[in-house]
């Protein structure tokens, strides 16, 4: 009770009177949260908007895509359809409620949604490109290619509408068009990783090895983190009879994948082709530990145990086999010796029998010899023990390569490309689990945690993470208690106003932020921390108004509907604000290296890179180990021509912890040669 009353508060306007609040503001808190990725609490201020205006279709609408997020795709679908019920004439309600349906497999409903949304929405791509995802579904695969045809003249650079017309075509057993449609990718966008890899499966198919091995050697460069395509360049390799090559794909797609079935089970076969034994019985290990009823697997490694001396393991895994599959009678060969071996004569004998049965049933025509093909790989479903010693391939629905195409719906989720490492920020969370843990630490903030009034450590990061729903209550109740008429001394003031514009930053409300760190630089104009959090809160603050009328940008906003609220143009004039309070920080505390990082970063933004790198250089000065610093001006360098010293800042990324440089080095390599 107390918290819904603060969040009243919080959100009042002037001269607010009564129970009333304003779903105006607590609306725009809310988009806030939800555009900056806090699901949870984006959802909770909704709520509230919703508890005061159940009439309304946004906050209904916009929960749907925090939900859709959570992967609550049940509530997602619920609350689309109320907005829908209060407004039927917004395309984004249906839009996001087709791509709930679609996660519920609720394609029909899919697709009713999508052609709705069209009717709205003409020249929505998203739109045409799910609807004709779910039509290849349905198999209605002539219905789909008109939807991607519309698709492509909406969007003739779009490179995955080719992919995904040549995936029909390949359904339709027209390869002819197949490859053309690929080449027309690869056209349009050489830098994608996936065109690459469409044409490697093609040529797979084809049985063009060679090619094949090429195109996924490309793909690779583009995107050296997917086991998938070093699992189909082994493939290419092995049929060139290149073991110790198809060897080394499958050690690496086992290092991005380590669970990966058709990695262990193929690199377990080729260890044992060229004697590495011991190794090999290791992957059949993990292959039998993580599917025990794989009798291949399990029949290969009774193999390999009769080879290295391991007869009673031999003999218990043939039996295993056997005991599955009764005709199996390469098996019962093989146990029989094992046992003659260990001394079990009588048993050698029965298995020698049954051997002599089955030879007299071929015969006299009672039996036929197993079906065995000349093919030198089988598919991951294959039942036939006779193919135990044969290389896996995955299954698809027939004998047609597949081309991965994602359905546009997730609305938050932001396009892959080369961007900026985050600006730094004085916070208390920052997200876990990070191959890279670096502790950014300066003596004045280390300073501040020992201070009474700080009961949470702040951390220095640009890896900011979402509040939990008990951390969103936790400092609704913290801007209760940091709320206070007066205070010993003027510093102990600008503190509390400090932590309570973190509060408020937090809870993503940066307005009362802005006006917190305001009031604290006002009480003490010497306390750097205000100076610094009040710039990033306006950056944010101006990066968020600027999306809402952006009309490239990748996030929320491009699929839902504009706003009733007016046209706010930024201007790069109102970012004079957020380099005053940086440039305030560095007079305050020239020795704090993040600063300077954000400063470049604002300086980036706004495309003076000359005044960029001289700040990147003072950052390294002051801390020749800060790699975000390293990524960003070697960004910096390439966008101004100069390749060479871009990809030595971003290989010395790379080599101090920030591994994805090394994928951009390939992108620019590439574009390079």
């Amino acid at each position: 009770m107390i918290r819904r009353l603060l969040i009243a508060l919080l959100c009042c306007l002037p001269g607010w009177a009564g129970a009333q609040i304003n779903t105006d503001r607590v609306m725009a808190i809310a988009r806030n949260a939800l555009f900056y990725e806090d699901y949870v609490l984006s959802i909770q201020y909704f709520n509230q908007v919703i508890s005061a205006k159940p009439y309304l279709y946004e906050p209904y609408f916009y929960r749907g895509i925090a939900k859709i997020n959570l992967e609550d795709f049940q509530g997602a679908e619920a609350d689309c359809t109320k907005a829908i019920d209060r407004n039927p004439f917004i395309p984004g309600c249906y839009q996001v409620r087709g791509y709930a349906r679609i996660r519920m497999e609720n394609v029909d409903g899919a697709i009713e949604d999508y052609t709705q949304a069209l009717k709205f929405d003409p020249e929505n791509t998203a739109l045409w490109n799910n609807l004709a995802l779910c039509r290849m579904e349905k198999k209605d695969y002539e219905g789909a290619k008109e939807d991607i045809n519309r698709l492509i003249s909406l969007a003739p650079r779009e490179s995955n509408a080719y992919l995904m017309r040549a995936d029909v075509a390949i359904r339709q057993k027209d390869t002819l068009h197949a490859e053309q449609d690929i080449d027309k990718a690869i056209e349009v966008d050489a830098y994608n990783s996936t065109v690459w890899t469409a044409r490697g499966v093609l040529r797979l198919q084809q049985g063009k090895y060679k090619d094949a091995e090429e195109d996924l050697s490309k793909a690779i460069h583009l995107a050296v983190r997917n086991a998938d395509n070093y699992i189909n360049r082994a493939l290419a390799r092995y049929h060139q009879n290149n073991l110790r090559g198809a060897m080394s794909d499958y050690d690496l797609a086992l290092e991005t994948d380590p669970n990966n079935f058709i990695g262990h089970y193929n690199r377990g076969l080729l260890r044992a082709y060229v004697g590495d034994d011991n190794r090999a019985i290791e992957d059949f290990n993990f292959v039998i530990e993580q599917n025990p009823d794989d009798m291949m697997a399990t029949f290969n490694r009774g193999l390999l145990l009769d080879k290295t001396g391991d007869l009673r393991g031999a003999i218990r895994d043939y039996s295993t086999v056997i005991a599955e599959y009764p005709n199996f009678m390469t098996g019962y060969h093989y146990r029989a010796a094992a046992r003659r071996k260990i001394g079990d004569h009588r048993g050698a004998e029965e298995d020698e029998l049954v051997l002599l049965d089955n030879q007299l049933d071929l015969y006299n025509g009672k039996k036929q010899n197993a079906n065995d093909t000349k093919e030198k790989t089988r598919k991951k479903s294959d039942k036939n023990m006779e193919n135990y010693g044969k290389i896996v391939v995955a299954d698809s629905d027939d004998d047609t390569p597949r081309y991965k195409n994602e359905y546009r719906g997730r609305v938050q989720d932001k396009n892959v490309h080369i961007e900026y490492r985050p600006m730094f920020v004085l916070t208390y969370y920052e997200k876990a689990g990070n191959v890279r843990r670096t502790i950014h630490y300066y003596k004045y903030i280390d300073e501040l945690n020992h201070d009474s009034l700080f009961v949470k450590p702040l951390l220095i990061t640009n890896d900011e993470t979402s509040l939990t729903e008990q951390q969103a209550d936790e400092h609704f109740k913290w801007i209760d208690e940091h709320t206070v008429e007066s205070a010993p001394d003027e510093k102990t003031m600008a503190k509390l106003h400090f932590l309570r514009g973190l509060d408020f930053y937090l809870l993503q409300d940066f307005e009362n932020a802005i006006n917190d760190y305001t009031a604290a630089v006002v009480t003490d104009d010497t306390f750097m921390p205000a100076y610094f959090d009040r710039a990033i809160a306006r950056y944010k603050h101006l990066e968020y108004r600027k999306a809402e009328t952006a009309d490239d940008k990748a996030n929320i906003m491009k699929a839902l509907p504009t706003t009733t609220s007016a046209t706010i143009q930024v201007r790069n004039a109102d970012y004079e604000l957020v380099k005053a309070d940086l440039d305030k920080v560095i007079k305050l505390a020239p020795d704090f290296a993040y600063a300077y990082y954000n400063r470049a970063n604002l300086f980036a933004m706004l495309g003076d890179y000359h005044a960029a790198i001289a700040d990147y250089n003072k950052v390294i000065e002051l801390d020749p180990g800060f790699a975000d610093a390293y990524y960003n001006r070697g960004l910096t360098y390439v966008y101004i021509g100069n390749n060479k010293q871009g990809i030595a800042d971003l290989s010395k990324a790379g080599e101090l912890g920030l591994f994805s440089a090394y994928n951009v080095i390939k992108r620019f390599t590439l574009r390079k040669n």
